[in-house]
């Protein structure tokens, strides 16, 4: 992957949607550009999760003004992200086309432990070297991350489903500020916490960080009130909790240090920080500057300096499932090269070629679960576990790649020549013909080879004599045309 000098990240909160622009240079970022629109996708959730038609027409006009501020720059250049209302909305799969669309580039929807992991990412690096754990603390529109770490490394990673704008919403929806209000959301807040309490106290840490703009919010209004030096704490807090309830309606808040755009989340931004200082035992909170968008540009910025941590997931699943690696590396290898010979005259391919190596070389973890059917084990893992650096789509991409390696096609009914591309049929058609070739699982010398693919026609030309002297193989191949037929597919196998 070439370097690039400009790279952008767009964050596409449940409160605020965002965009960072930075230059690369000298192995260092510089931040250039920065925007931020109160969208509140989280306000627009419906009962059902569904979004409704006024948060999406905002965000579909928010993310069209970003989309000229990026036009110029090049699709690998930029990487947009959405957090926890798109993770729950159930029209979400319909609304990102729009989307993309609007911003023209493509939007990733992460899990909440990877937007924890970028959280801490963005921290982390604006933050002085220190040899003692942080914590880190970030309230979204509908999600927490809590996250626990050393250096630039985190240690404990965790998304809590709770947010400034859910909060505000369900508790506070009149705007009254009661003591029955204040104390049922909190006490729901603190029932989320205590999920993570026992093993965060246990891990510990010397200094806690809160990186959200509710957190610098409420460190602005308890410095500027005299209710704290700087930072947060729980008997700053305390007291503004009293002359929030004194004033008795957000309507009629006017603390210092606070924006008008920040007032109709602030409740639920403060319970959750509350609620959190007291669970985990916190005296005293520092603000961050660094958030998700800045842990997405050093993650980006990673991917064209050779520190992907996507590849350094897959490593660690190959150790944790126990993967033949010399097997998986040949798997790769062949499998790669078949592909970039059907991808000819494709353009923009390298994408899909990384992620075709990373499923073969991962797709013989779901052995360790069981021998038999073990595809079907490695697809449910890719698609459901926790792997840093990956979005949800590319693990999507990954766990059809892994299930398609092998046995009946009919397990892609519904999906193949619908939702998969010609790019996709190329990979599965390259991984699946890897596995044979390489069925005995060792350096055997193989033929030379040549591969071609135009619409739903794939033709594969082999050393003149290779099958008459591989019979076995040249069975399973003759198997493999005829199950492609049956889809329509050619797939021919001749002797150069």
């Amino acid at each position: 992957m070439s370097q690039q000098p400009i790279l952008a990240a767009v964050d596409l909160g449940s409160n605020s949607f965002r965009v960072q622009v930075a230059r690369v240079e000298n192995d260092q970022i510089y931040f250039l550009d920065g925007l931020r629109e109160p969208v509140r996708l989280a306000a627009g959730l419906t009962e059902n999760k569904l979004l409704d038609k006024d948060s999406q027409q905002r965000a579909l006009a928010c993310l069209q003004r970003f989309g000229e501020r990026l036009r110029d720059l090049p699709r690998e250049a930029v990487r947009a992200v959405g957090t926890n209302s798109l993770r729950v909305a159930k029209n979400a799969p319909e609304f990102l086309p729009k989307a993309e669309a609007a911003l023209g580039f493509p939007i990733e929807v992460i899990a909440g432990r990877e937007e924890a992991r970028l959280i801490y990412l963005g921290v982390a690096h604006g933050l002085p070297q220190s040899s003692g754990q942080r914590l880190v603390m970030d309230i979204g529109g509908g999600s927490t991350e809590f996250i626990i770490g050393n250096g630039l490394e985190p240690i404990r990673l965790e998304s809590l489903y709770m947010g400034c704008v859910s909060y505000s919403l369900r508790y506070f929806p009149d705007g009254k500020i009661t003591k029955n209000a204040l104390k049922e959301a909190e006490l729901a807040a603190r029932n989320e916490v205590q999920t993570i309490s026992v093993d965060y106290r246990n891990t510990g840490w010397n200094v806690a960080f809160g990186s959200s703009g509710s957190a610098r919010v409420l460190c602005d209004i308890l410095e500027q009130k005299g209710y704290s030096a700087g930072d947060i704490t729980r008997e700053g807090l305390e007291r503004l909790r009293a002359e929030l309830l004194r004033i008795g309606d957000i309507r009629k808040l006017d603390l210092p240090g606070l924006k008008l755009d920040r007032i109709p989340v602030l409740l639920g931004g403060f319970v959750i920080l509350y609620a959190a200082l007291t669970e985990l035992g916190i005296e005293k909170m520092l603000p961050a500057l660094g958030a998700l968008r800045e842990g997405v540009l050093y993650d980006l910025f990673g991917r064209f300096h050779n520190r992907d941590m996507r590849e350094v997931t897959v490593q660690q699943f190959m150790r944790r499932y126990h993967v033949d690696a010399n097997h998986a590396e040949r798997v790769a290898r062949l499998s790669g090269v078949l592909a970039q010979q059907f991808f000819e005259g494709q353009p923009n391919n390298e994408v899909a070629l990384r992620l075709l190596e990373w499923a073969a070389k991962l797709h013989e973890i779901g052995i360790s679960v069981a021998h038999s059917g073990f595809h079907k084990h490695t697809a449910y893992i890719l698609k459901n576990a926790d792997m840093p650096g990956f979005s949800k789509k590319e693990q999507d991409r990954l766990s059809l790649l892994t299930l398609a390696q092998r046995g009946n096609l009919d397990k892609l009914r519904g999906q193949l020549f619908t939702t998969f591309t010609a790019e996709d049929v190329s990979m599965v058609m390259a991984l699946r013909l890897a596995t044979i070739f390489y069925r005995n699982r060792s350096a055997v010398k193989l033929p030379e080879m040549q591969g071609r693919f135009s619409i739903t026609k794939f033709h594969l030309v082999l050393e003149a004599g290779w099958r008459e002297q591989n019979p076995l193989t040249n069975v399973v191949l003759q198997e493999e045309a005829k199950q492609w037929r049956e889809w329509g597919v050619s797939l021919q196998v001749v002797d150069g």
